[in-house]
């Protein structure tokens, strides 16, 4: 009877650890930003594009033409359960050139610098959000056309 209770309790234990890990905070790490030691070999209206791109690589994000900015950005998120993941850390490297192609300024922002914002966000909005499914079944009686195409008495 001891040997029962005894594998219950264990069981019992091993269970509440196994809740308690799948309920701890994951993190993900997203995106590329040059390390210091790189970027202090890059000097401001001496250095060209293509230094840039031989000493930390191409950027992840580029200004809207050829010629544009380069941006390099990193950004920590953690979720925790079912809660929605939430951006923790976010950097945002700069180098703007000037039209000779030499590095005009390099920055560097994080969110202690302003607000989150997104850097893609692509959202379809839907025609059904507040019909359910019987106000669209019968909002498409009336709709219905017998002597339209592909109709029964459609032309042939």
């Amino acid at each position: 009877m001891t040997g029962t209770i005894s594998r219950l309790l264990r069981g019992l234990v091993l269970c509440g650890l196994l809740g308690v890990a799948a309920c701890s905070a994951t993190y993900k790490n997203h995106g590329y930003i040059p390390p210091e030691e790189d970027l202090q070999q890059l000097v401001v209206g001496v250095d060209t594009r293509t230094t840039v791109d031989d000493v930390v690589g191409p950027p992840s994000l580029s200004g809207m033409s050829d010629q544009g900015d380069y941006y390099y950005v990193r950004m920590r998120k953690r979720t925790f359960a079912m809660f929605r993941p939430e951006v923790i850390e976010r950097q945002v490297l700069a180098i703007s050139f000037n039209e000779d192609d030499t590095i005009a300024n390099i920055e560097t922002f994080g969110l202690e610098d302003g607000q989150i914002v997104p850097l893609a966000r692509r959202v379809t909005d839907s025609s059904v959000v507040n019909n359910g499914f019987l106000r669209q079944m019968l909002g498409n009686i009336g709709n219905i056309n017998p002597f339209g195409s592909g109709g029964a008495f459609g032309d042939s």
